[in-house]
């Protein structure tokens, strides 16, 4: 130990070492977009099979309606930000280069922005327009 380690209290030298005060809040958004995609998968899938063979006319009227439109927005909000979070939870493990982490974070979050921007206005045209 050298003389300024032996000098401080057991807290002075924990400070700074432990938790950023950010994982639990990653932690629960993670937690509650799984609990969440849970019942919106199910749904989503059961109505999707039901619409198999379907005309494109059928596809569209479905979507038309208020539920299936609000619905599949929020499965596409719900699906996106859990993907992006757990990317995020990998690339903070295996990167290790600190400036090459700090972009695969920055790109994995633009990527899930656009892809359910793009998700969303696809559902948002087809309920609205046909």
């Amino acid at each position: 130990m050298n003389e300024d380690t032996r000098l401080r209290t057991p807290l002075g030298r924990a400070v700074g070492l432990g938790s950023a005060k950010e994982g639990v809040a990653h932690w629960w958004a993670q937690r509650v977009t799984a609990v969440a995609l849970v019942p919106l998968v199910i749904w989503f899938v059961i109505d999707i099979i039901a619409l198999t063979g379907s005309p494109r006319g059928a596809v569209v009227a479905w979507l038309h309606a208020p539920f299936p439109a609000i619905a599949t927005v929020l499965l596409l909000i719900a699906v996106f930000y859990h993907m992006a979070l757990g990317l995020q939870v990998v690339i903070e493990d295996y990167v290790h280069s600190e400036w090459l982490k700090i972009s695969a974070i920055v790109l994995n979050k633009l990527v899930a922005f656009a892809l359910a921007a793009a998700g969303i206005f696809a559902v948002l045209r087809i309920a609205f327009q046909g």
